[in-house]
């Protein structure tokens, strides 16, 4: 490969068409003293602006709690400056269960926080705040037996209508804003906290384009796994100008995991992702390790990473399978990386189901294009790691200048193209 763009542009997504007509929740009963619960307010504003053919469901200035918020076609949940939705504590506020997907498996589970299914022209917009009060999601990392279930249920093919969780004995948590099957999404303006699990999470969205977002979640100690913005095999998207400080990977592109994901097969692809600050997550530009599906043609630009585990990500692992390809980032700035500048690997976590995949579905990662990466510090430059049986291949670092403690690692790479590449290996004398 040589140093020519490996991204192909595409059309911008097209936003949602959605009538000019808004729907208040207060005239639908909604109370603002952050103690009555407004799920009845927030669904019959819904079911009225479905009735009129759409429109925007206004939250004005106030503290409205509530449970889930389902979304249909042609509805935009506008939060005024000075809205804050809070979201129930209660696990039981979040049943029936719905159809999901959680960590790149399907099954039916306590619904999403904010949850869209098979809908057309969907919008989150305005300047307030989704608080998804995750603190008493968060313990539950320590208590979710139904997690291995899931993955073993995954790989062994058992109908997903026989996975149903939605129990405090499960301990499986919600996503806070998950989208399935639906096109021309906007998430714009809002800031999304406190999630239990992954915030933003569509799935097999086509057209969709998140902008202006703020996405708070604590640290990793306290909140694991809030990923900040996660589109997972959604194709055409747009991410531009947000901010992620979260306890988990800041922008992560996914596309299933294992067996689900190779049987639904829909990849994750078309993604342009600039001007985003990510602060403190566990990478700045992740893809995987869920991305059974594959990933390809994915461009992050002018993007800041400050004080994250990792700069640029890309995890997987044997058992995985999938193929990530056709990847550029370009003027990306690093300071304070705790970790890796850059790594790619295929030597990702441990695989805890006991199955030998020595030799099956093994990742295949390539066409990989990093271009004026200027990193002022790290643990680690970059390593680059990929499998006897399977290397990287056609991997490009060019015209950049990365500083960190320890000199680049490379092991079972096909096709290494280091031009203008200056690593500065300098020991941390504290």
């Amino acid at each position: 490969m040589n140093s020519h763009e490996v991204f192909i542009p595409f059309a911008a997504p097209r936003l949602p068409e959605i009538p000019q007509r808004d729907f208040i929740i207060t005239d639908y009963g909604a109370l603002s003293d952050g103690v009555t619960s407004n799920s009845t307010a927030f669904s019959s504003a819904i079911e009225a602006a479905v009735a009129a053919g759409g429109g925007r469901v206004v939250v004005p200035t106030g503290t409205w709690l509530t449970g889930p918020i389902h979304l249909r076609s042609r509805i935009d949940l506008h939060l005024e400056e000075g809205a804050e939705v809070l979201f129930s504590k209660l696990p039981e506020d979040y049943l029936p269960v719905v159809y999901s997907q959680r960590g790149g498996s399907w099954c039916y589970n306590y619904s999403p926080l904010l949850y869209a299914r098979d809908c057309c022209d969907v919008a989150v917009s305005g300047s307030g705040v989704l608080n998804g009060q995750g603190e008493d999601w968060w313990p539950w990392k320590k208590r979710q037996p139904m997690m291995v279930d899931l993955q073993k249920a995954n790989n062994a093919r058992v109908p997903v209508e026989q996975r149903r969780y939605g129990t405090r004995e499960a301990g499986i948590r919600p996503p806070m804003l998950q989208f399935i099957d639906t096109q021309r999404v906007l998430i714009e303006g809002v800031t999304l906290c406190n999630s239990p699990s992954w915030t933003v999470h569509p799935v097999c969205c086509q057209e969709l384009t998140i902008r202006g977002v703020k996405v708070l979640n604590p640290d990793d100690a306290i909140a694991p796994n809030t990923d900040g913005i996660n589109p997972d095999s959604c194709r055409n998207v747009l991410i531009e100008d947000c901010f992620v400080d979260t306890g988990d990977d800041g922008i992560c592109l996914k596309a299933g995991r294992d067996a689900d994901g190779w049987a639904l097969g829909v990849p994750c692809k078309n993604v342009h992702i600039r001007r985003c600050t990510v602060h403190r997550a566990h990478g700045g530009i992740v893809i995987g390790s869920e991305m059974s599906a594959g990933v390809r043609n994915v461009l992050a630009e002018d993007c800041v990473f400050d004080d994250t585990d990792c700069g640029v990500r890309i995890k997987s692992r044997p058992g995985r399978g999938g193929v990530v390809e056709c990847v550029q980032a370009e003027r990306i700035t690093m300071r304070r990386i705790r970790q890796q500048a850059v790594i790619i690997t295929s030597h990702y976590g441990n695989a805890r189901l006991a199955i030998d995949y020595t030799n099956r579905h093994l990742p295949e990662i390539r066409t990989i294009l990093l271009r004026q990466i200027n990193c002022e510090s790290a643990a680690e430059t970059v390593q680059l790691a990929g499998l006897q049986n399977c290397p990287l291949k056609d991997i490009s670092i060019l015209d950049s200048s990365i500083t960190g403690e320890k000199e680049m690692t490379v092991s079972n790479v096909v096709g290494l193209n280091t031009a203008g590449l200056s690593i500065h290996c300098q020991r941390n004398t504290q």
